[in-house]
Protein backbone atom coordinates (compact mmCIF):
# COMPACT_ATOMS: atom_id res chain seq x y z
CA UNK A 1 0.00 0.00 0.00
CA UNK A 2 1.22 3.55 -0.88
CA UNK A 3 1.60 5.88 2.07
CA UNK A 4 -0.64 8.97 0.71
CA UNK A 5 1.91 12.44 0.26
CA UNK A 6 1.00 15.43 2.59
CA UNK A 7 0.28 18.56 1.61
CA UNK A 8 3.10 20.80 1.59
CA UNK A 9 5.67 18.50 1.33
CA UNK A 10 8.43 17.15 -0.13
CA UNK A 11 8.20 14.45 -3.60
CA UNK A 12 11.94 12.44 -3.77
CA UNK A 13 12.94 12.04 -7.32
CA UNK A 14 15.68 9.37 -7.96
CA UNK A 15 18.70 11.20 -9.94
CA UNK A 16 19.31 9.69 -13.40
CA UNK A 17 23.41 9.70 -12.31
CA UNK A 18 22.70 7.91 -8.75
CA UNK A 19 23.40 10.86 -6.74
CA UNK A 20 21.41 12.04 -3.75
CA UNK A 21 17.97 11.77 -4.28
CA UNK A 22 16.45 15.79 -5.57
CA UNK A 23 13.19 16.83 -4.30
CA UNK A 24 10.55 18.19 -5.62
CA UNK A 25 7.44 20.69 -3.53
CA UNK A 26 4.27 20.16 -2.91
CA UNK A 27 2.20 21.62 -4.07
CA UNK A 28 4.28 23.08 -7.07
CA UNK A 29 3.99 27.25 -6.90
CA UNK A 30 3.43 28.47 -10.38
CA UNK A 31 4.09 31.83 -11.47
CA UNK A 32 0.71 31.68 -12.14
CA UNK A 33 -0.11 30.76 -8.54
CA UNK A 34 2.25 32.53 -6.64
CA UNK A 35 1.13 35.59 -4.37
CA UNK A 36 2.04 39.08 -5.12
CA UNK A 37 3.56 39.28 -2.19
CA UNK A 38 5.65 36.53 -2.68
CA UNK A 39 6.28 37.43 -6.20
CA UNK A 40 7.72 40.93 -5.10
CA UNK A 41 9.78 39.44 -1.79
CA UNK A 42 11.39 36.88 -4.78
CA UNK A 43 12.20 40.24 -6.92
CA UNK A 44 14.02 42.07 -4.00
CA UNK A 45 16.04 39.40 -3.62
CA UNK A 46 19.84 39.79 -5.16
CA UNK A 47 20.54 37.77 -8.68
CA UNK A 48 22.43 34.69 -8.02
CA UNK A 49 24.44 32.24 -10.26
CA UNK A 50 24.15 28.33 -10.82
CA UNK A 51 24.33 25.77 -12.93
CA UNK A 52 21.46 23.44 -14.57
CA UNK A 53 21.71 19.93 -13.00
CA UNK A 54 18.92 18.64 -14.71
CA UNK A 55 15.65 20.00 -16.66
CA UNK A 56 12.76 17.88 -18.01
CA UNK A 57 10.77 20.03 -20.55
CA UNK A 58 7.81 17.26 -20.39
CA UNK A 59 7.90 17.15 -16.71
CA UNK A 60 7.95 21.15 -16.54
CA UNK A 61 10.18 21.38 -14.17
CA UNK A 62 14.21 21.12 -13.25
CA UNK A 63 16.98 21.73 -10.56
CA UNK A 64 19.62 24.36 -10.66
CA UNK A 65 22.89 23.98 -7.75
CA UNK A 66 23.96 27.04 -6.56
CA UNK A 67 27.33 28.44 -7.21
CA UNK A 68 27.37 29.98 -3.48
CA UNK A 69 26.99 26.99 -1.83
CA UNK A 70 25.70 23.77 -3.30
CA UNK A 71 22.76 23.52 -2.77
CA UNK A 72 20.14 22.37 -5.62
CA UNK A 73 17.38 24.40 -6.04
CA UNK A 74 13.91 23.82 -7.57
CA UNK A 75 12.99 25.40 -11.09
CA UNK A 76 9.43 24.99 -12.73
CA UNK A 77 8.88 25.51 -16.33
CA UNK A 78 6.78 28.91 -15.75
CA UNK A 79 10.00 30.39 -13.91
CA UNK A 80 12.70 30.19 -17.14
CA UNK A 81 13.09 33.34 -19.12
CA UNK A 82 14.06 33.47 -22.64
CA UNK A 83 13.42 31.44 -25.95
CA UNK A 84 15.39 28.25 -25.34
CA UNK A 85 14.80 24.97 -22.64
CA UNK A 86 17.87 24.87 -20.37
CA UNK A 87 20.30 21.74 -20.88
CA UNK A 88 22.36 20.41 -17.97
CA UNK A 89 25.26 22.26 -17.85
CA UNK A 90 23.87 25.78 -18.20
CA UNK A 91 25.09 28.73 -16.22
CA UNK A 92 22.33 30.80 -14.85
CA UNK A 93 21.35 33.43 -13.59
CA UNK A 94 18.29 33.17 -10.93
CA UNK A 95 16.55 34.84 -7.83
CA UNK A 96 15.62 33.45 -4.98
CA UNK A 97 11.50 32.96 -3.85
CA UNK A 98 10.68 31.00 -0.36
CA UNK A 99 8.22 28.28 -0.89
CA UNK A 100 5.17 28.37 1.49
CA UNK A 101 3.77 27.76 3.55
CA UNK A 102 6.83 28.07 6.28
CA UNK A 103 9.21 30.19 3.63
CA UNK A 104 11.60 27.86 4.57
CA UNK A 105 13.33 26.78 1.45
CA UNK A 106 13.49 28.79 -2.15
CA UNK A 107 12.72 27.95 -5.29
CA UNK A 108 14.86 29.59 -8.17
CA UNK A 109 12.62 32.24 -10.23
CA UNK A 110 13.36 34.62 -12.73
CA UNK A 111 15.60 32.03 -14.46
CA UNK A 112 17.81 33.36 -17.41
CA UNK A 113 20.62 31.28 -19.31
CA UNK A 114 23.77 33.43 -19.32
CA UNK A 115 25.93 30.75 -21.10
CA UNK A 116 25.16 27.78 -23.02
CA UNK A 117 26.48 24.64 -23.14
CA UNK A 118 27.54 23.45 -26.31
CA UNK A 119 25.17 21.05 -27.43
CA UNK A 120 21.98 22.42 -29.51
CA UNK A 121 19.56 23.85 -27.45
CA UNK A 122 15.90 23.82 -28.73
CA UNK A 123 13.13 26.80 -28.84
CA UNK A 124 10.20 26.34 -26.45
CA UNK A 125 8.02 26.46 -29.95
CA UNK A 126 10.29 23.00 -31.39
CA UNK A 127 7.88 19.83 -30.98
CA UNK A 128 8.93 17.87 -28.01
CA UNK A 129 10.61 14.33 -28.66
CA UNK A 130 10.32 11.29 -25.98
CA UNK A 131 13.05 11.80 -23.85
CA UNK A 132 14.96 9.00 -22.62
CA UNK A 133 13.47 6.36 -19.60
CA UNK A 134 15.51 7.34 -16.80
Amino acid sequence: METPIKANSFHNLSSPDGSPSLHVPSPIITRRTRTDSTSARAFSNPQEHGVVKQFSRSKGHGFIQRDSNGETLFVHISDVEGEYVPLPGDKVTYRLCPIPPKFEKFQAVHVEIVNFTPEVHLKWDTPETPEPKE
